[in-house]
């Protein structure tokens, strides 16, 4: 039986399982794990390095070091929230390797509909990489990946009552941006037209 839907509660049960396995010394049921959570993993790589080749690379350390360290898993977080913590430092660290940081692009727009993607107002992108990293990966895993303040807290290593007080400033901070230029719906922020 293979997840259809990593993070769903039925599943969590599922990769707790195969995550014991894996300590047990199971390589097939780390290759579940792979499969499970390899494009999820993509996905958020992607959107802090801005680099297929690098995201690609990025994937292959996290799954790596997942493999060296699954020991050290714990079921005080989620096993998904604990890689994303894993591949949160990989990407990091690729970054200070490189020495620049580069803009995060939200993936929402890989996950709408064409149509939609069409009616996306470039100004938002534009916001979007005005913010720093740690701002852009505060919005993503809350509002794209919908972890809880716990859960990224344990991701980033931040209480999540700041995460809270960060996450309701950047908010408001991307509601006044997008007032100056136009544009608000139900406090959401929209393309002005």
């Amino acid at each position: 039986m293979k997840p259809t839907y990593p993070g769903e509660e039925r599943d969590k049960e599922y990769i707790e399982f195969i995550v014991d396995q894996v300590k047990a010394g199971s390589t097939q049921s780390f290759e579940i794990l792979i499969h499970a959570f390899e494009k999820q993993i993509y996905r958020y790589c992607y959107c802090i390095l801005k680099s297929r080749e690098e995201a690609e690379d990025a994937v292959q350390d996290v799954f790596i070091k997942v493999y060296q360290d699954i020991q050290l898993y714990q079921r005080q977080v989620s096993f998904s929230a604990w890689l994303h913590k894993v591949a949160y430092h990989q990407c990091l660290d690729r970054i200070r390797k490189q020495s620049r940081w580069q803009r995060l692009i939200l993936h929402y727009k890989e996950q709408q509909p064409a149509q939609y993607v069409k009616d996306t107002n470039p100004d938002i992108d534009q916001m979007l990489n005005q913010l720093n990293t740690e701002e852009r990966n505060l919005l993503l895993l809350k509002v794209v990946e919908q972890y809880s303040f716990e859960e990224i807290g344990q991701i980033m290593d931040v209480k999540p009552a700041t995460l809270r007080k960060k996450y309701e400033r950047l908010r408001k901070k991307l509601i006044q941006q997008k007032n100056t230029e136009g544009g608000m719906k139900h406090g959401q922020v929209v393309k002005p037209g």
